[in-house]
């Protein structure tokens, strides 16, 4: 009989590990093809710094040994998974011809959220070998489960953002984020994780970051013309987990889920690729517009009655105290009210007009606030949890919700507004 938890057996070493094919990213993928010879175990490599420690060689990941200046195409398999039912997830690499640092882009970790998989496709299609110093690792579909179901969470209603970096006798979820955390992120010494709003929300084009890490303020230097706003970050999303183990990392916000936005894409791909030259990992030289602001703190502003949204204002707008932000009518009554900001600021984040409830998050305003006052975030509204109350256990940080509360807690909270 099997055993019911996971054993780990002695790791192989890159000599006896088989080379990562050669393959040409731009042609497409014939059908019913792909690595899937997958293997779980391969030695970690040093943690980078923009001005530490350079990648190991060789580049090892998902069971090959990846040559300078290739590109190559992998797939990644939680073990947990069904025989036969799971669909290898890809894994694109481009590994360049000088050593450097190794940048892993990953996203649709919620499989509704469109703008990053194109904006990693973009990337890694774009890059060629022979240009580059280090490697990119890019994962454009992490959540493969919920973007073929059109979903934002795994088939068990489940936020895999939430269980970073998960435990191998967890639950559905937390097996999952421990497989792809050990597996991949592991091995990258820089994470940017691709993330959308959520819930028919959208988002300037912005950087989420943990300000108190002297590696991520490097880090957020690099993206040219973006906005950054200094939060820590849920526990259990994959950033949080990363920087905690000295993995600098941070959330690239831009757009809303369900739908390609051609223009918040190109800025985030500009952005990616003005970080390469920060990096070195590019030799070619540009400068990208002014610095955008940092902002230490924002907060959504609720419509406080229900009715159908109207927006007055614009995503990336400044507004003052008493701006009014949108009105909210009631189609029976014709009354109308107004949602007005409560401080000076700029809308970072805002609800499409829709049909909203009393109490609904509307408008995420970032606050115009001094570095030494470095209070979090409130990417989870008002302070509340995300969904699930953590408690610490040997393995990490794991959802006490029972399976049978899990699948109510997305559609009763609304805490969870922001992918990071």
């Amino acid at each position: 009989m099997a055993p019911d938890t996971p054993t780990e057996a002695a790791a192989p070493s890159g000599d006896s590990l088989p080379p990562a094919a050669s393959v040409d990213l731009e042609k497409p993928v014939p059908a019913n093809t792909g690595e899937t010879d997958l293997s779980p175990y391969s030695e970690p490599e040093p943690v980078f710094t923009p001005n530490g420690a350079q990648a190991a060689e060789p580049l090892i990941l998902l069971g090959k040994k990846i040559a300078h200046g290739i590109a190559t195409r992998l797939s990644w398999e939680p073990a947990q998974s069904f025989d036969g039912l799971a669909s290898p997830t890809p894994v694109l690499v481009v590994h360049g011809m000088e050593s450097g640092p190794t940048l892993c882009l990953t996203a649709a970790i919620h499989g509704d959220e469109i703008n990053g998989i194109e904006i990693v496709r973009r990337i890694l299609y774009n890059i060629n070998p022979e240009n580059l110093s280090g490697a990119i690792v890019g994962v454009p579909i992490v959540n493969l489960q919920g973007f073929q179901r059109g979903s934002r969470y795994l088939p068990d209603r489940r936020d895999l953002n939430r269980y970073f970096p998960g435990s191998p006798n967890g639950s559905s979820a937390s097996r999952i984020a421990y497989s792809f955390f050990h597996e991949i992120i592991e091995h990258c010494q820089v994470l940017i994780d691709l993330h959308t709003g959520s819930f028919d929300r959208t988002n300037l084009p912005q950087l989420r970051a943990d300000l108190t890490r002297e590696n991520v303020v490097e880090l957020t230097k690099g993206f040219g013309a973006t906005v950054v706003l200094h939060s820590t970050g849920a526990l259990g999303t994959l950033r949080r987990a990363a920087v905690q183990h000295g993995i600098p990392a941070i959330t690239v916000e831009v757009g809303g889920p369900m739908r390609l936005e051609e223009e918040a894409v190109r800025h985030a791909v500009k952005s990616i690729r003005t970080l390469l030259n920060h990096l070195g990992m590019v030799k070619k030289t540009s400068i990208w517009g002014d610095p955008e602001p940092v902002y230490y703190s924002a907060t959504w502003v609720r419509a406080d009655v229900g009715g159908i949204l109207q927006s007055k204002v614009e995503l990336g707008e400044r507004v003052k105290r008493d701006t009014v932000l949108g009105t909210v009518t009631n189609p029976i009554t014709n009354v109308s009210v107004e949602v007005r900001s409560p401080f000076d600021g700029r809308i970072l984040g805002m609800a499409l007009d829709q049909v909203v409830m009393p109490g609904y998050a509307a408008y995420h305003v970032g606050i115009s606030t001094e570095a030494g006052d470095m209070t979090e975030s409130s990417t989870s509204v008002d302070g509340q949890e995300d969904q699930f109350e953590l408690r610490e256990t040997e393995e990490g940080n794991t959802p006490t919700a029972d399976d049978e509360d899990a699948e109510a807690l997305p559609s009763q909270i609304d805490g969870d507004l922001d992918s990071d």
